[in-house]
């Protein structure tokens, strides 16, 4: 039973701070689990207990809660410049430097750097980007995007209409006309019986073909997805799905938006999580592993046709009207700049493919030895793990899976308020630590 004296931690917590994605009912039940501090791979609660943070705090602090040279490079950073912008032609000088490094390692070939503080900004950032492009080009119509269930892509208005689950819409009232959701790639739950993953992916991209022409290519501007879909199950999609489903874009002039937030920055073995599945984005949205999440920051990634756009919308003399006031923050840069040199230097990308590596080796290991019988899945770091009890089961577990899928539609259905007749199907986070208290 946590501490509930009036004046303690947890009473005020309770009392003064609103949590996100916390149901805020069951908070006043159990109240907080209150962190003091982190040191390396561990966080410590407020009684000294620590854990092994397995997610590194929703995917972000990938060098660990105590680096010694992010924290060196931030002082550094505020004796030098605590503040500044990049507005009407200012900026400060180690953004630009920040700029230069990340269109070293782009996917985007030609690219160019946009700064913004979140995830949300910088996916909705390229929503903006997007109706641009098609403005300047004669397509001001193009202007819908569809994105996928199960997808998690912010929590700005915008953001969270792209979002494929129905926490991010239910209180209110999204997802915004013009959004639209298609299949999630998930070939475990979503095949059919009988369905090879190739005949999953072609009925995907068959699928997408058919609502792009049911709404009008004249009217859809892009399509945002992240490579390996996170908060909405760590799903990897099947082998060739992108490059099915972007030739269905690629024929009706939609652009490919990549959510590289939690993929970026080594996490699948590559620089982005796009050149690990294929995905050949437009543009991409970074975030999160830019600083090790020491700063609020995130960037946008975009290619010459979108800067093209752009010169073209503002050679009047117009001002590009986008901004954030901590867009290319200082000492976000100088973080970030850092971090950047620590992935050289410790050569990021081979060292998760050996990781990935080793952690596929385990999870063979896992299932030839425990009682359990598994099966291990996918290719290279492309990996996961499927676990019964009983080979006899699979079919079974399986099927029960799905009744309860059904069984979930068919509810959202019936409820008025849902907004888009319950085509999702609803998944726990990842983020939700179990804690137990002696």
């Amino acid at each position: 039973m946590f501490d509930s004296k009036p004046n303690s931690a947890e009473a005020r917590d309770i009392a003064f701070h609103l949590h996100s994605q916390t149901n805020p009912q069951r908070h006043a039940e159990i109240g907080p689990l209150i962190m003091a501090r982190g040191e390396g791979v561990h966080v410590y609660d407020a009684s000294g207990k620590r854990y092994l943070e397995a997610m590194a705090g929703l995917w972000c602090t990938s060098l660990g809660f105590s680096e010694k040279r992010l924290k060196a490079a931030a002082a550094a950073a505020y004796d030098k410049f605590g503040f500044y912008h990049s507005f009407n032609h200012k900026t400060p000088d180690n953004t630009i430097e920040l700029a230069e490094k990340l269109v070293e390692i782009s996917p985007i070939p030609d690219a160019q750097a946009y700064f913004a503080t979140s995830g949300s900004e910088a996916t909705e950032t390229m929503v903006k980007l997007a109706w641009v492009y098609h403005a300047v080009r004669g397509k001001p119509g193009k202007r819908k995007i569809i994105a996928r269930d199960r997808g998690f892509h912010g929590s700005t208005i915008v953001a969270a209409s792209m979002c494929g689950l129905p926490r991010m819409h239910r209180e209110f009232g999204l997802p915004l006309d013009g959004f639209l959701h298609t299949h999630c790639p998930d070939a475990y739950r979503g095949t059919r019986p009988g369905e090879s993953e190739a005949a999953f992916v072609d009925r995907l991209a068959a699928d997408l073909e058919a609502l792009i022409m049911a709404e009008g290519p004249d009217t859809i501007a892009a399509f945002i997805a992240e490579p390996i879909n996170a908060g909405g199950g760590i799903v990897v999609p099947p082998k060739g799905y992108f490059a099915a489903i972007e030739a269905v874009l690629r024929r009706h002039d939609i652009l490919v938006l990549g959510d590289e937030v939690v993929c970026g920055f080594g996490r699948t073995g590559n620089w982005f999580g796009c050149e690990t599945v294929g995905m050949k984005p437009d543009m991409v949205a970074l975030a999160k592993g830019i600083t090790s999440s020491y700063f609020p920051m995130s960037a946008v990634l975009l290619g010459r046709p979108i800067r093209d756009a752009l010169s073209e919308m503002n050679k009047g003399g117009e001002l590009f009207g986008h901004g954030f006031t901590n867009s290319g923050h200082p000492v976000g840069a100088a973080i970030a700049l850092e971090t950047l040199k620590i992935y050289h230097e410790m050569d990021v990308v081979p060292h998760v493919r050996r990781m990935g590596s080793r952690l596929r080796a385990g999870l063979e290991q896992i299932a030839r030895d425990s009682r359990i019988v598994g099966q291990v899945r996918g290719e290279g770091l492309m990996i996961g793990v499927e676990l019964v009890a009983d080979p006899r089961d699979a079919a079974g577990l399986r099927s029960r899976a799905e009744g309860r899928r059904d069984v979930r539609r068919a509810r959202d259905r019936e409820r008025p308020d849902h907004p888009r007749d319950g085509r999702h199907d609803r998944v726990l986070s990842a983020a939700d630590h179990r804690r137990s208290r002696g």
